[in-house]
């Protein structure tokens, strides 16, 4: 049967805003998508800005805890298909606040376009995004209410934010990748192992980097437990003050992030070797971190991300080496060694946790399932 010609368009429409929108929200991710193949890159960023509408919700809604919950619960109906989209953005927009970047609130006025998209994946594809959304949408809310400058109370406690908004990501984007590649299915109980860590690497990075910034918005998602040790109190801390216990501290946390992302390139050498894009999308987002660790261990007492951001001759230096490495594992491992020599490394058993249910193992798709049960994981992985 031949395609509705009106329906066709308005896809490919919907597709297109999303390319379109995609670089005011995220560089890094307009940066890494398209070099997935062609068949991953409509779902992928399909997922991504649903994240990020779920984020901005959280994020810049002024309102109780309560009522921002029920936001969320409503965005996890519209992604499900069982609301309305342009009823939960007339309720959401007058809420946004004054800081709300106008891309974020234009994705959010667009909703109803991002979630056409999500209802035209195939459904293996939209399953897997629906339980991210809907896991992440409980998570985050739920640590976002308790954020402090004192900082999370464990380790552990980290391990759950940092699943929350990035583990289940990636244990989706395994699902994404299994479903485009017979090669990779073959692979996804391995995979699925080594996603949480993936991701959780990558989030590691992000917080150690924008420490300073999250602090200056009253949230601390660093591990006291650690930082006692060093005899450092999270609460008492303030830029321009320099502290080698503090320093002590981080690197302790750069060392497990560190571990992370060497799980990340063991899970990126599990996808053939014949599907460069996705190597390539992992592989661009593992070298800039590990180079982001190294400008962090190289400046104690920073003040801003800014000030250990990668330059843009590293990222095109990252990406040219990866390019002519994707194939060749030996070389890549060899290419990691090389970015992170010098970098402190965390025990093994630090990321040798009990495995996360894969979303492929979860329970019902409903945001009446999910959405107020507690996903905490059996042990205790852009935010953006």
């Amino acid at each position: 049967m031949s395609r509705d010609p009106v329906q066709a368009d308005a896809s490919l429409a919907d597709e297109a805003y999303q390319d379109g929108i995609l670089p005011h929200v995220s560089r890094t991710f307009a940066l890494t998508i398209p070099q997935l193949p062609v068949g991953l890159r409509v779902p992928v960023t399909n997922a991504y800005l649903l994240c990020r509408i779920a984020d901005t919700i959280e994020d810049e809604t002024p309102a109780a805890a309560g009522v921002t919950l029920v936001l969320l619960q409503r965005f996890v109906a519209v992604v499900c298909g069982k609301e309305d989209a342009d009823a939960l953005v007339r309720d959401v927009t007058p809420q946004l606040s004054e800081r709300t970047l106008a891309a974020e609130r234009e994705l959010i006025l667009n909703m109803k376009r991002v979630v056409a998209v999500t209802a035209r994946l195939a459904e293996e594809q939209r399953i897997a995004i629906q339980r991210c959304v809907d896991i992440m949408c409980h998570g985050m809310h739920e640590f976002q209410q308790t954020a402090s400058v004192r900082g999370l109370a464990r380790a552990s406690d980290l391990d759950d934010y940092c699943y929350y908004v990035a583990g289940v990501v990636g244990q989706m984007l395994t699902e994404l990748f299994c479903s485009y590649s017979n090669e990779a299915r073959q692979q996804r109980a391995a995979l699925q192992d080594l996603a949480v860590s993936f991701a959780q690497g990558l989030q590691m990075t992000n917080i150690l980097k924008d420490v300073w910034e999250d602090r200056g918005r009253g949230a601390c998602w660093l591990p006291q437990e650690v930082f006692t040790r060093h005899g450092v109190d999270l609460a008492q801390l303030s830029p321009g003050h320099p502290d080698p216990r503090f320093d002590a501290g981080m690197r302790e946390l750069v060392g497990v992030a560190h571990l992370h992302l060497r799980n990340a390139l063991s899970y990126t050498l599990l996808i053939p070797a014949r599907e460069t894009g996705i190597r390539r999308f992992c592989l661009w987002a593992i070298g800039l971190a590990v180079l982001t660790l190294q400008r962090i261990a190289a400046t104690p007492g920073f003040t801003s991300g800014s000030q250990v951001k990668v330059s843009h001759a590293a990222v095109g230096i990252t990406q040219l080496s990866t390019n002519i490495a994707v194939r060749n594992a030996w070389l890549l491992r060899r290419l990691f060694d090389w970015a992170a020599r010098g970098l402190p490394l965390a025990a093994p058993a630090v990321a040798r946790r009990s495995p996360r249910p894969a979303l492929h193992q979860a329970g019902p798709t409903t945001a009446e399932h999910h959405i107020g049960a507690r996903h905490i994981p059996l042990e205790r992985t852009a935010r953006r």
